[in-house]
């Protein structure tokens, strides 16, 4: 995917959250449910203003940054060497964040015949596959992938970490996809294999780096 291609589809999302949070001012509470915990019931809420437009501003400030960190890191040249699997994510999530905020906004509608996690998961399985076969393919730079000072130092150690942390967050993608048909156990899908490949690609970046001073 080009970034041209890229920046019209995220920016006409971004843009079309915008006007459906004029559209559906009148429709809104004006305390609206933000934040539900993990047994899927409501736990917090904000009020209409940022209940409608907090989500888009974020995407858009994010929208901003990728589209920034090409274009400043000291290896922008590694960048360019798998941007259309970067461009690919770029869009994914801003998929994912706006799929979040229409869910949140079915749900102040009087949609609320869903479990949130359920809806969620499936969204964030899709989301981590993708980004590790984004990470698999990323080159050493100080933005994307696994930022270690092990890997930051060698390009071997980067991609040898690289390649293990891709397969690992496949891994988790797919777990959280299962994670789906047991919604009671929800985040346990997500937060341990996603927080166990975050710990274990840590210390193997380490492991990797000192074999090759070994070497």
């Amino acid at each position: 995917m080009s970034q041209k291609t890229t920046l019209v589809i995220v920016v006409t999302l971004v843009l079309a959250s915008f006007l459906a949070g004029v559209i559906l001012w009148n429709s809104m509470p004006d305390a609206m449910a933000s934040h539900w915990g993990t047994d899927d019931q409501v736990n917090g809420y904000m009020p209409k203003f940022w209940g409608l437009f907090m989500v888009p501003l974020m995407t858009a400030g994010m929208l901003a940054l990728f589209m920034l960190i090409p274009l400043i890191d000291p290896l922008k040249a590694n960048i360019a060497q798998f941007r259309e699997y970067f461009n690919g994510i770029i869009v994914l999530i801003t998929v994912f964040m706006l799929y979040v905020h229409v869910l949140t906004l079915a749900w102040n509608m009087g949609a609320t015949n869903f479990r949130l996690s359920a809806a969620l998961l499936p969204a964030m399985g899709l989301l981590f596959v993708f980004m590790g076969l984004m990470i698999s393919k990323a080159k050493r730079n100080y933005f994307i992938g696994i930022r270690t000072p092990w890997t930051l130092s060698s390009d071997s150690v980067w991609d040898q970490t690289h390649r293990v942390g891709g397969k690992l967050f496949i891994a988790s993608g797919v777990l959280a996809l299962l994670g789906a048909f047991f919604p009671g156990q929800a985040i346990w899908f997500i937060m341990v294999p996603v927080m166990g490949s975050s710990l274990f690609t840590v210390g193997y970046s380490y492991y990797v780096y000192q074999r090759e001073l070994k070497a």
